[in-house]
């Protein structure tokens, strides 16, 4: 029994060895290729780092979303029960996490004690992009999480590896009037951008945003990439609009239950569960739980976010307090002719 046990202690020990091996030789390939692509990567004004770098058809930040692109193309395991959302920053994000994760989980917890009384919704929902800055054992752990997996990603459809397209997972996917988009990414990233770079000015931001530079855009192709998508395949992404679900949440949340294939019974809807996913998700509750107002979250050891920051207004059509005429003009010009030809519109129907 004896001799067992050190066998068995010592071919965990060389299998720990060797997965750590792998996970090393993993990094260096990883590093390598980041080292390499980077100087070839064309460069702009970037909204929260000095630059943003174009790397297939969009811009992200070198150090963060590069590698975290990289990775999620060369390394990520996707499982045939994942759940992801897929977002541009500042489209509902926040919103949506907190809805998926109590609609899919909402036989697990009683609203009065519920994980979102005390937990940031991005800590119940992490994201995607993130995991590849954090240590081995966490990205390990990344694979042993119970189904269905619920991540988030900002990434575009055309970043996708392959194993996300065509294995079982779903996606969710939310958009949000280009004009509110601007705006709030304004707001959000002024306040992240380091005090050692110069303010980015709201001019400059609308600017960059008509060219398509901002971080993760160009915001137009990031909404069309999903959009051809899931007209082609309905059963594998459910497309969402932000202004739907502020004008009739009810309806939205139901029909987002339907495709996560936990849809609602009759006896919950006459209970009134629905309602109390909605009640318990909604701005105005979210915003005012003490661990939003003063708690952080941490996406990177130098990345660290007031869980306030998530919560400025969650209203639409804030861009008429921020837009001036030219301005408005000349973003649903672009949107007009971006959109052409797609069946795609924006705002509530």
């Amino acid at each position: 029994m004896a001799a067992h046990l050190l066998s068995s202690e010592v071919d965990n020990a060389s299998n720990q060895n060797k997965q750590e091996d792998v996970n090393l030789s993993v990094e260096m390939a990883y590093y390598k290729k980041y080292r390499e692509i980077l100087p070839t990567l064309p460069i702009a004004k970037g909204w929260l780092t000095q630059h943003l770098v174009h790397y297939q058809g969009f811009w992200l930040t070198p150090n963060l979303s590069l590698k975290a692109a990289l990775w999620i193309q060369d390394e990520f395991k996707v499982q045939p029960t994942d759940i992801f959302l897929a977002t541009f920053p500042k489209t509902g994000t926040t919103w949506l996490k907190a809805l998926i994760f109590a609609t899919i989980n909402r036989t697990r917890f009683d609203f009065s004690t519920h994980p979102l009384l005390t937990s940031g919704p991005h800590d119940c929902f992490p994201f995607l992009d993130a995991y590849v800055h954090q240590s081995h054992e966490t990205i390990s752990g990344l694979d042993a999480l119970p189904p269905p997996r619920l991540l988030s990603t900002h990434f575009c459809h055309d970043l996708l590896p392959d194993s996300m397209i065509t294995s079982g997972c779903k996606f969710v996917y939310i958009c949000r009037d280009p004009k509110d988009v601007l705006v709030s990414n304004w707001f959000f990233l002024s306040k992240m951008r380091p005090k050692e770079l110069a303010p980015l000015s709201f001019q400059e931001a609308f600017e960059l945003f008509c060219q398509g530079i901002s971080h993760f855009g160009p915001y137009w192709d990031h909404v069309l990439g999903y959009w051809k998508w899931s007209l082609e395949n309905p059963e594998k992404i459910l497309f969402l609009k932000y202004e739907e679900l502020k004008k009739d949440p009810l309806v939205v949340v139901k029909r987002l239950a339907e495709f996560l294939g936990h849809p609602f019974s009759l006896e919950e809807e006459s209970k009134g569960v629905v309602r109390e996913i909605i009640r318990l998700c909604s701005f105005e509750s979210l915003s005012n739980l003490e661990v939003n107002k003063t708690n952080i979250h941490k996406f990177k050891s130098d990345m660290i976010f007031n869980n306030n920051l998530f919560f400025r207004k969650g209203e639409t059509g804030d861009w008429k307090n921020h837009l001036t005429n030219e301005m408005i003009e000349h973003l649903d010009k672009i949107t007009l002719e971006k959109l052409s030809g797609s069946g795609l519109t924006f705002g509530a129907l």
